[in-house]
């Protein structure tokens, strides 16, 4: 019997003021219902920089703090700049994120290294706050000097926008996996046999309907996210859907 497949990380920083994105949007959405690249199982984190919000159209699912997610990337793959859409998989490789040969192949390669387990579980909710036990494992292959960053994240689907100004007017534009809230839980230690244990709590904003939340927990090597080396980057998930009253 086949166990789990790896769970690939991929990141899509985007913006609905930027002509390019949607056809980024709408290859992570196929990616993600697909779920076609042998060996891995997708997890998208469709994250929405806030930095072309002055171009006439403010993205109702900006956050400065997705763009400064971005700038940390820019640092580690030295690409000089920030752009949109940009995609990046497993924190280890970063294209331009409507560029489908290199979402696959990115994809198929991630699938083949090393993968922390990581466990997640709804603890208790209501309708405006969620709680969570999320506890990491033994982080395989980590450096011993490394220091091993675990977040929650939580994303919706379903989720689209008719443009009205900027580059995009008058286009409705469609998402996947919009990241509503991105929290890093802490630093796991890799000798323990538990790296981590969090019981972090979310509240939930009115607006987000229910139903289409998923939570996901990931871990990321800090040494790789630093690194312009292709380093391992030690990610897996664990993810619940969010839709209990």
């Amino acid at each position: 019997m086949r166990g789990p497949r790896p769970a690939v990380v991929v990141e899509l920083f985007t913006s609905e003021g930027c002509s390019s994105c949607p056809p980024a949007d709408a290859l992570l959405a196929q990616l993600v219902s697909d779920q076609r690249i042998a060996g891995a199982e997708v997890i998208a984190l469709e994250e929405h920089v806030d930095y072309w919000n002055h171009l006439g159209w403010i993205d109702p699912f900006s956050s400065q703090e997705f763009t400064f997610r971005q700038q940390e990337y820019e640092e580690k793959f030295r690409t000089g700049s920030v752009y949109t859409p940009q995609m990046v998989v497993d924190g280890s490789v970063e294209f331009v994120g409507s560029h489908e040969g290199q979402a696959r192949a990115g994809i198929t390669q991630a699938a083949q290294t090393t993968k922390t387990p990581v466990r997640l579980a709804f603890a208790a909710g209501n309708g405006s706050r969620a709680s969570f036990a999320g506890h990491g494992g033994e982080t395989f292959g980590a450096y011993p000097d490394d220091r091993v960053e675990v977040f929650l994240a939580v994303t919706e689907t379903g989720l689209h926008s008719d443009v009205r100004a900027g580059e995009n007017a008058g286009h409705d534009v469609g998402h996947s996996a919009v990241v509503r809230a991105l929290r890093k839980l802490g630093q796991a230690d890799p000798r323990a046999d538990v790296g981590l244990s969090a019981a972090p709590e979310l509240k939930l904003q009115a607006k987000w309907k229910r139903e289409n939340l998923r939570a996901l927990c990931f871990c990321r090597s800090a040494r790789a996210a630093e690194s312009s080396e292709r380093l391992p980057c030690h990610l897996h998930k664990a993810e619940i859907s969010i839709c209990r009253k």
